[in-house]
């Protein structure tokens, strides 16, 4: 599919919610649990294409947020549909924690060219980003007979009790279950814009050095000796935390003490990975370093449940039985993931480098013009836009971010927040110049009329 435009602008037809969404809405506050972390805004999708979103009241929507950094090809794309369509017809589902069936070595022998891993490779198929962020902690914890884990303030790892454990990015995740699961340390993300130590702009250089002497000269004499950690788990461009890349010396040297002391360095790109930062892989953008694990899914299935964890062949030597999953590795799932993945070699890896750097450079042009706006931040289409309350004391403006995305909405703009004060761009990645300049037109439009 090329980017589309066969739509210019969203079209909203009724009050939002309209009367036949908010009866769903009603439905699911009766019967679906209350614990999902939905925005103040209503969306129900009833059937989507591209990058359009059509509810049952019959509005349009331009979407900005692919189902949160899912839906890599766009909404039902064809080819993807096709193959999805093929497979359910020939085989769903046989267990291929027990059985044989050729989509699995065919995945992962695709994604042994690809990952940014050196050396050959061995997969375990799961079926969302957190079961395979369970899957590389106890990989590290077998293969290394270590326990300890080191993770980053604001990372987003999932909410399974493992996963957990590393996840902090927001006080809701973690209120009301006690301890953590795993012997798990935060340390501070290398986030330029605010400096740990004072909320405040700094260089690569700094934070970098700053959060590596954290590690090597606070964590490692005091509370977490370096042999008894397992691996250091990093997003490299941080997702929940509010799209924040971190700088190409800090990742250096992050691979660099794990391979002084024996630590896997198990890199989640769960969110930055297939295509979304420009390079198939974000990870990709620090040349030269390269991953001993590495955690996928959302993109890679084009929105079917399918989570990834590639690990060095060697690494991933535990015994017959150690993990498994029955519906890991689902057949039209990976049907799903080999198609989206020659989609995105076929040129949307591209697409989202060429238009993601057009919109980058939009939103920076409503950086220039709005004294709200501290920041643009990102690589491809996994762009960030931090709101403040003004330029000079960068106070965050978590209630002007919310009201922003709420009035986006309102005029058919699907956007999302992440951090405590930053909207997230994650598009699909077939968005097209076109589509680009109109969601630009609404985004200032939004921001004018809520300050």
């Amino acid at each position: 599919m090329t980017p589309t435009t066969e739509l210019q602008k969203p079209v909203i037809k009724t009050a939002l919610p309209g009367p036949k969404s908010l009866e769903i809405i009603n439905a699911d506050a009766q019967y679906v649990t209350p614990s999902y972390p939905r925005p103040d805004y209503k969306l129900v999708a009833d059937h989507a294409s591209g990058v359009w979103i059509t509810d049952p009241d019959g509005n349009v929507f331009l979407d900005c947020n692919a189902g949160v950094a899912v839906c890599s090809t766009g909404h039902c794309h064809p080819e993807v549909v096709a193959a999805i369509t093929k497979q359910a017809n020939e085989l769903i589902h046989l267990c291929g924690t027990d059985f044989y069936y050729r989509h699995m070595p065919e995945l992962g022998k695709k994604l042994s060219e690809i990952v940014p891993i050196d050396g050959p490779t061995k997969t375990h198929f799961a079926n969302s980003g957190a079961e395979a962020v369970e899957t590389a902690l106890k990989l590290a914890m077998y293969h290394t007979r270590r326990q300890k884990f080191i993770s980053f303030f604001g990372s987003f790892h999932g909410r399974t009790l493992g996963a957990l454990s590393l996840t902090s990015s927001k006080k809701a995740q973690r209120l009301g279950f006690m301890r953590q699961a795993l012997d798990v340390v935060h340390v501070p993300y290398p986030n330029k814009f605010r400096h740990f130590a004072d909320d405040m702009p700094t260089t690569d250089e700094k934070i970098s050095k700053d959060v590596i002497n954290w590690i090597e000269n606070r964590l490692f004499k005091t509370t977490t000796p370096p042999e008894e950690v397992a691996a250091i788990v990093l997003e490299v461009v941080q997702g929940e935390g509010g799209y924040v890349p971190a700088p190409k010396q800090f990742v250096k040297e992050i691979r660099r003490i794990c391979d002084e002391n024996g630590i896997m360095l198990i890199v989640d790109e769960v969110q930055s990975g297939m295509g979304r930062t420009g390079k198939m892989f974000a990870l990709d953008h620090h040349e030269g370093v390269k991953a001993d694990i590495v955690c996928m899914a959302k993109g890679i299935g084009s929105g079917m449940p399918i989570g990834v964890c590639t690990a060095k062949a060697d690494i991933m030597d535990w015994h017959k039985g150690a993990h498994a999953s029955t519906f890991g590795g689902n057949p039209v799932a990976l049907a799903s993931a080999l198609k989206t993945i020659e989609l995105l070699e076929g040129g949307l890896v591209n697409n989202s480098r060429e238009i993601g750097s057009y919109l980058e450079f939009g939103l920076n042009k409503l950086k220039e013009k709005y004294d709200v706006i501290g920041d643009v931040r990102g690589l491809g289409m996994m762009l960030g836009v931090e709101f403040v309350t003004d330029k000079k004391t960068l106070a965050p403006a978590p209630e002007l971010r919310d009201k922003i995305e709420y009035a986006c909405y309102e005029r058919g703009l699907i956007i999302l927040g992440c951090g405590a004060n930053t909207i997230r761009w994650s598009p699909p990645l077939v968005l097209s110049k076109e589509n680009v300049d109109v969601a630009l037109a609404i985004f200032d439009e939004a921001i004018a009329a809520c300050l």
